[in-house]
């Protein structure tokens, strides 16, 4: 290991940055070659990489978990690189499902970033957003990749929730999300779309035309469950406020 005294980050051979991004030598270089990573630093025949490639493998990663294809991934880090904010069709997604609408990524300095979540930024909190895909570090900027997520997070840590605890809950929140998703799309291929085929009518627009009905039938699900879960709060909650286990 070594430091650059440019920009006092910590770099690393590239053994040892497959080892902790998690992947072998073999695709790290198979990443380096589809310019997926930044070139490392060159000191003599030595390449030395640093934190912002390790930030970007882990960024690869968990755009990958997500179902992003190698080649949607490297447009949307040039998109990122070009400054543009809307991802719209850069995510190689099918035909069927390319209008469906994308978050809006936002670009941040690590001091904004800092700024925005008031001391709440710590490297255990920067560390969990990157494997959630949350962040992404690009040069000397920090992308978050939804304007939504980011604004409800900010949010919540106003109120006094720490960042912490939201991301906790932003990583359980994904797995049932997750099931959530696989329910409806299973649902729409085996019946919607097969029918639509039948019919001789666009998959796609199919889809579109009723991808709005999974988002009403999730609000109005989750309206509810809050709504129960709040009204059991209450009548589990004695005068007073104060709980009956004090």
């Amino acid at each position: 290991m070594a430091t650059s005294e440019a920009d006092e980050v910590r770099e690393y051979r590239m053994p040892e940055l497959a080892e902790k991004a998690g992947i072998t030598v073999r695709t790290l270089r198979f990443y380096r070659e589809r310019k997926l990573i930044p070139p490392p630093r060159r000191d003599g025949r030595i390449a030395w990489y640093n934190d912002h490639h390790l930030a970007r493998l882990r960024t690869i990663a968990g755009l990958l978990e997500r179902g992003h294809t190698l080649g949607g991934i490297a447009e949307l880090i040039a998109a990122f690189e070009s400054g543009r904010r809307d991802v719209g069709e850069l995510l190689g997604l099918p035909g069927a499902v390319a209008s469906w609408p994308s978050e809006t990524p936002v670009r941040l300095t690590p001091e904004a970033l800092a700024d925005y979540f008031h001391g709440e930024v710590t490297a255990e909190n920067l560390t969990t957003s990157l494997d959630l895909g949350y962040l992404a570090v690009d040069g000397d900027e920090i992308v978050h990749l939804s304007r939504r997520l980011l604004d409800v997070s900010h949010t919540l840590v106003e109120q006094g929730v720490p960042l912490a605890a939201v991301l906790a809950a932003a990583r359980e929140v994904r797995e049932h999300v997750d099931a959530i998703a696989e329910t409806f799309v299973t649902l729409l291929r085996t019946h919607a779309t097969a029918d639509a085929l039948e019919r001789g009518e666009n998959v796609g627009e199919t889809v579109e035309r009723l991808r709005p009905l999974a988002t009403s039938v999730v609000d109005a699900e989750l309206t509810m469950a809050m709504n129960r879960r709040m009204r059991a709060e209450l009548d589990e909650t004695p005068p007073g406020g104060r709980s009956g286990n004090q």
